[in-house]
């Protein structure tokens, strides 16, 4: 594969670790370009990592092979049709991180005929664990396709879904999914200090019971179904604490909260696409 120049424009927490990653994974820094509205930023990133940085959109996308669009959604339309022109001239790649932004709002605002890879990181890519769908329109071609896999690889996981749908589901699941998890650890904490056990103890344990078992659920062949099983003994602690939190509603709120998620990417993808 030869050597790709990676442009991004916006230079927040997502854009400055997936420069970070890919510039671990043997990315030469020369070859990263940014750009924000934040000169600030620009200076962290260029003090910490060598990339070029400029207050100029274009000057990045006039760069550029993979463009990474790395803005809140409020700001995509306005961007997009700022560096259009030069997205078109130059045919890059765009790949677009912004939730609730569809590849057909984003390729009318370019002006059409653009290949565009959406994606959904989640928060864990910033310390390298993330989880990211990728979904690729019809103008994307395999050699494309491996520049949005190398950019987002070099943070975590990264998937492809065949249906643009899917991301929707996957903002509810990946995208959304630390937050349940840091729910469920919150409320143990708490509960454990009210029982007794000092907030560091209780916080370290939960923590690590938490790694521990995503650990367990990434290398073992089982089901999360059968690994609950293994470690629930008849008649035991586990056994009545998975009775509380069934008589509790615990499954069926888990499974409210992944679908009022979804319903609301999808609206918020409908109020976005709108303008």
């Amino acid at each position: 594969m030869k050597e790709l120049i990676v442009g991004f424009i916006g230079a927040g927490n997502m854009a400055s670790c997936l420069i970070g990653g890919l510039i671990a994974d043997g990315h030469r820094p020369e070859a990263i370009w940014a750009s924000d509205i934040d000169a600030e930023k620009l200076k962290t990133l260029a003090d910490r990592f060598g990339v070029s940085t400029t207050l100029d959109n274009k000057t990045v996308v006039d760069h550029s092979t993979v463009l990474v669009l790395a803005v809140k959604p409020q700001r995509m339309r306005d961007l997009a049709l700022e560096i259009a022109a030069g997205v078109r001239q130059r045919r890059v790649l765009v790949l677009s991180i912004a939730a609730g932004i569809s590849e057909a709002s984003l390729d009318r605002w370019l002006g059409e005929g653009n290949a565009i890879v959406r994606c959904m990181p989640n928060m864990p890519a910033l310390v390298n664990t993330g989880a990211t769908a990728l979904h690729a329109n019809h103008r994307v071609g395999k050699e494309q396709r491996d520049y949005a896999e190398k950019v987002m690889r070099s943070v975590g996981l990264a998937i492809w879904v065949e249906d643009e749908g899917s991301i929707d589901t996957v903002t509810a699941l990946s995208g959304s999914g630390p937050a349940y998890f840091f729910l469920l650890m919150e409320a143990m904490e708490a509960v454990a200090t009210e029982l007794g056990l000092d907030t560091r103890t209780a916080r370290l344990l939960t923590q690590q019971t938490a790694l521990g078992a995503a650990r367990i659920a990434i290398e073992a062949d089982e089901s999360p179904h059968d690994l609950r099983l293994r470690v629930t003994s008849p008649g035991g602690t586990t056994e009545r604490a998975i009775r509380a939190l069934e008589q509790a509603g615990f499954y069926a709120g888990i499974q409210d909260a992944v679908r009022a998620a979804r319903a609301r990417a999808v609206e918020l993808s409908q109020q976005l696409g709108e303008k």
